[in-house]
């Protein structure tokens, strides 16, 4: 497996992100949902990363810079026929490295709190991530939990 920046431009990766979306509106209420679509992974304070598996897109991250040492976990996504093989793993591990890396000191998210999330949280929490407070412009939500790590 590849890990590398994606400019978002390919046809396999916005289908990708598009699985990702309708999945996210089908387990959360609208409301509550905070999973951005493509056009907005495009944005500048965004660094987009896919995992590839030959020419297989496997999996997925972003991370959102809120402030010059802040930034947030986004789009975390492994392919479900992958799931619980290290995909998500080594994503979060290179991420956090390129963190690092960007000169950031703390590196937060928010995902959902329900049973459907459970494995998210536990990997979360097997890398450091610990429960915070809503960051950024989120506000407390029954459906969302927040994490939060320093780098």
């Amino acid at each position: 497996m590849k890990i590398v920046v994606d400019d978002l431009s390919g046809p396999e990766i916005a289908e990708f992100l598009a699985e990702h979306i309708e999945q996210m509106r089908s387990l959360t209420p609208l409301e509550s949902k905070h999973a951005l679509d493509i056009d907005s992974l495009r944005k500048p304070e965004i660094t987009f990363w896919s995992a590839l598996d030959g020419d297989s897109q496997v999996g997925c991250a972003a991370i959102k810079r809120l402030d010059a040492g802040h930034a947030e976990l986004k789009s975390m996504r492994t392919r479900p026929t992958r799931q619980r093989s290290g995909v998500a793993s080594q994503l979060l591990e290179h991420i956090l490295s390129e963190a690092k890396s960007m000169g950031l000191t703390r590196l937060s998210l928010e995902t959902g709190s329900t049973e459907f999330f459970l494995p998210a949280r536990r990997l979360y929490e097997k890398f450091g991530f610990q429960l915070c407070e809503p960051f950024a412009d989120y506000q407390p939500d029954p459906n969302s939990t927040f994490m939060t790590k320093i780098l």
